[in-house]
Order: C-alpha cells, then sequence, then structure tokens
C-alpha cells in the first residue's frame, strides 16, 4: 500500500491472475462498468513488446475513511494472452493483493495449476511471502455443464480453504464484485493486522 499524504489517500494494488482465457480481463472489464470514472481517476493501456496491460483506478463508494485516508484502488489485469512469464511477474510488483480466476472447465484443471505455481513462483522472485500476500479465488465459468465441482477446484488450488474463493460467471457479472470485495477486506484486515 501506498500512502498520498498531500492527497489523504490510501493507494492499493489489486491485480487479476490467472491462466488465460479463464475470465480475468472480463471480470475487469465488468468491475470498470460499474466504476465509471470520477474527476481525478483514470485507466490506462499500456502495450510492451511482450504483452498489453490495463489498469484503471476507483475510489470505491460506501468504503468510507481509514484513519482519515480515502481508499484508491488499482486494478490491473494482462489483456494479452501470450504474454512472457517477465510480463505477468512485471504486473505484480507493488501488489497488495491477487484474485486468482480460475476456469472451472474441466480441460482447464492442469493450466489453473500451472499459472497458480507460476503465480506463486513469480511472487517470490519479487519478494513476497506468498502465502500472506492477501488473495482470493474466482471460480470462474460457473454456468458451463462441463465445470468441476467447487469442492475439486478447492481440492486443486486451495486445499487448506486459507483463502476466501467465490463462484463466478464473469460475462454475466456473477460474483465479480463480491470477489474484488473479498480481496479488499483481506488487505485491509492484513494492514490492521500489521501483516
Amino acid at each position: 500500500m501506498f500512502l498520498n499524504y498531500s492527497a489523504r489517500e490510501l493507494n492499493i494494488k489489486i491485480v487479476y491472475c490467472g491462466p488465460d482465457l479463464a475470465g480475468q480481463k472480463t471480470s475487469y472489464q465488468y468491475v470498470r462498468s460499474k466504476f465509471p470514472p470520477q474527476r481525478g481517476e483514470w485507466w490506462h493501456t499500456h502495450s510492451t513488446l511482450v504483452g498489453r496491460t490495463d489498469s484503471f483506478d476507483f475510489v470505491p463508494p460506501g468504503l468510507g475513511e481509514i484513519r482519515g485516508f480515502k481508499s484508491r484502488i488499482h486494478l490491473f489485469v494482462l489483456v494479452v494472452h501470450v504474454a512472457s512469464e517477465n510480463t505477468r511477474r512485471l504486473m505484480l510488483k507493488g501488489v497488495d493483493g491477487v484474485i486468482f480466476v480460475a476456469d472451472s472447465q474441466r480441460q482447464c484443471a492442469e493450466d489453473n495449476l500451472s499459472s497458480l505455481e507460476e503465480m506463486e513462483r513469480n511472487l517470490v522472485d519479487m519478494g513476497y511471502d506468498p502465502v500472506k500476500l492477501p488473495r482470493v479465488y474466482s471460480y470462474n465459468k460457473r454456468d458451463l455443464p462441463d465445470a468441476l465441482p467447487v469442492e475439486e477446484l478447492e481440492k486443486q488450488l486451495n486445499p487448506q480453504r486459507k483463502y476466501p474463493s467465490f463462484e463466478t460467471i464473469a460475462s454475466q457479472g456473477v460474483g465479480v464484485l463480491a470477489s474484488l470485495k473479498g480481496v479488499l477486506r483481506a488487505i485491509l484486515l492484513d494492514a490492521t493486522q500489521g501483516g
């Protein structure tokens, strides 16, 4: 978290992670559609040789102030599906919390696990303890007929049920804001407990 004393803002960076085509971009776009830019807020697309990231920041309504600071959320997603691991690693720089979007389709189970392992490896490379970093799981595409049961996804990705998980259908916005609120809650709880 970054404190901007002159603006009296607490800046929080949240990154959508997960395997290609799991629904990170769709989730991001849904959130962005629900928080149209206000004065002083922005969205940005950054293209590089190896990928493109989108980000926007917003002040969530109803959150209130925390010790005299209003919270500003900076939400990031990688939107090019063939980005390198280095690009995904760089996106995690300065992260306060992660929404891991898993594809619920049975044939994507290995991709989910591989992407999770890469994310955790990248967090370690960036100097984070991936176990302590606030995280939630968004089990996406729950409306598809070949969706794995949530219990099986939990067993594969969140075996100790350490992190909150949410069933989502990003294309319809189902559960997307709940997962964002979940990671925000985990970040603020971690901050108040000195994590």
